[in-house]
């Protein structure tokens, strides 16, 4: 059985509560809760809906069920103890179209009520689709055991805030990301608590009206396959995202994360066999983009790892599209973790090479020495580069050999510095931690900014 998980706004609509005993006392909390306005319909009522009767928070009609009794109602239960009476009024309501639900009676059921933990407007509602109401019960006890109890307060400021930033801020993915900040951060009510600081930051107008629309384009790695190794960054993007475009490696699993909003498009490329080509993934990209909508464009591993990401980089700098880059766990990492391989032993490997079985066939890539040919990427290469650059120099690669200097990588203190192999050895020491990588790959880069050998890192 398929349900709608869905929260029903009841404020002065009319429902029906046939029944007046045990079984409807147990019902009436969670209903009055909601500001209904409820009519009771039974020939004896507990002493306890009587005096709710007296007190005019509920209407009690002291007679038998009479079909009649639904017109104007938007909800019936039948909870009384007789099954002729609760089939009767489940055939009535069903005859005009109204939601009934018999208690612990599933046949003539359209919905349930869930076993529900509240803080403040936050509720966790569970059901088992009527299966097993006391296992619901045991589940709302665990998790009200867990949860904090000033969720609620917690709540309310962040949905004011909330509101702040939807009038403060220009729509689109940086106001996204905002909103899942807030949602992850400390709130207080001082005037200068951080989060409130940062909600409402005054944010630089756009250049132009077609600024604030545009959409952008996230080259995000889905990792090999296990949902649960995505990073928190990719998993956001894609439960927010407009559009997927998705290789033909990414599983079901990782897709069924998306909006139910969401277009999700294969254009992946599998064993030879080409159903799109890689300039129409780039038109597509693009197009998306500036039709004001989010792209992920999803790709198994880590995007930046033979996933062709160079040309879509270039093809998305070209068209003056908004993108970033979000890395994933590389295939190589998951099946080194598979057999309980260190990569980098230190007493029988201090390199790691990355190799694909094919290549894009060119005349400059046929024309280079095999030791041009590769990326190199060093891990921890220490305050002097001098030594390394002079090593390299003497294996015969040319001194314009493209290099560049990242430390804090994808922290908010990142920095890069851009050189050649020539200069390598003046450059300035990074902070740590820093990796060096070098090959004709980055001087492909978009923008790129070559400093000689005095320019100090740049913070990007």
């Amino acid at each position: 059985m398929s349900l709608l998980p869905i929260f029903l706004k009841l404020d002065g609509r009319r429902c029906l509560l046939v029944g007046a005993g045990n079984v409807a006392l147990d019902k009436l909390n969670s209903l009055l809760k909601t500001g209904l306005q409820l009519r009771v319909v039974a020939p004896h009522a507990k002493s306890e809906i009587r005096q709710l009767a007296l007190e005019q928070k509920l209407e009690w009609l002291q007679r038998t069920f009479e079909p009649s009794d639904l017109d104007g109602c938007l909800l019936v239960i039948a909870a009384t103890y007789s099954a002729q009476v609760n089939r009767a009024v489940y055939r009535a309501a069903i005859e005009r179209n109204i939601f009934c639900n018999s208690v612990d009676d599933i046949p003539n059921c359209d919905f349930f009520f869930g076993s529900v933990v509240s803080r403040g407007d936050l509720q966790i509602a569970i059901s088992t689709a009527g299966e097993s109401p006391a296992f619901a019960q045991r589940l709302r006890r665990e998790i009200d055991e867990q949860l904090p109890n000033d969720l609620g307060p917690w709540l309310e400021n962040l949905g004011k805030l909330r509101r702040e930033v939807l009038a403060t801020h220009p729509a689109g993915e940086d106001r996204k990301l905002l909103l899942h900040q807030l949602a992850q951060r400390q709130l207080c009510d001082s005037r200068t608590c951080p989060s409130r600081l940062l909600a409402v930051a005054k944010q630089p107008p756009p250049t132009t009206p077609d600024e604030a629309k545009r959409g952008r384009v996230s080259l995000v790695g889905a990792g090999p396959g296990d949902p649960e190794l995505l990073t928190v960054k990719a998993l956001r993007l894609i439960q927010t995202a407009d559009v997927i475009l998705h290789d033909d490696l990414v599983p079901q699993a990782i897709l069924d994360l998306a909006s139910p909003t969401a277009e999700i498009e294969n254009v992946g490329k599998r064993c030879g066999t080409k159903t799109i080509t890689q300039d129409e993934i780039n038109a597509l990209m693009i197009d998306h983009a500036r039709a004001n909508r989010n792209v992920v464009r999803l790709k198994s591993g880590d995007p930046l790892l033979f996933g062709r990401a160079a040309e879509e980089i270039a093809a998305l700098s070209k068209a003056n599209v908004p993108f970033e880059i979000v890395p994933g766990v590389s295939a190589a990492f998951a099946a080194a973790a598979a057999i309980n391989c260190s990569l980098t032993d230190r007493e029988s490997a201090s390199i790691v090479v990355f190799s694909t079985g094919h290549h894009a066939q060119s005349h400059n890539q046929a024309s280079r020495p095999v030791q041009e040919a590769a990326t190199r990427v060093v891990y921890m290469p220490g305050r002097d580069l001098h030594l390394l650059a002079e090593e390299w120099l003497q294996q015969g690669l040319p001194p314009d050999f493209p290099c560049a200097v990242v430390a804090r990588a994808a922290q908010p203190s990142q920095q890069v510095v851009h050189t050649t192999l020539a200069a390598l050895g003046q450059t300035e020491p990074a902070a740590a931690p820093s990796l060096l990588i070098a090959g004709w790959a980055i001087s492909k880069l978009p923008n790129q900014k070559i400093l000689d050998s005095e320019a100090s890192l740049a913070t990007v």
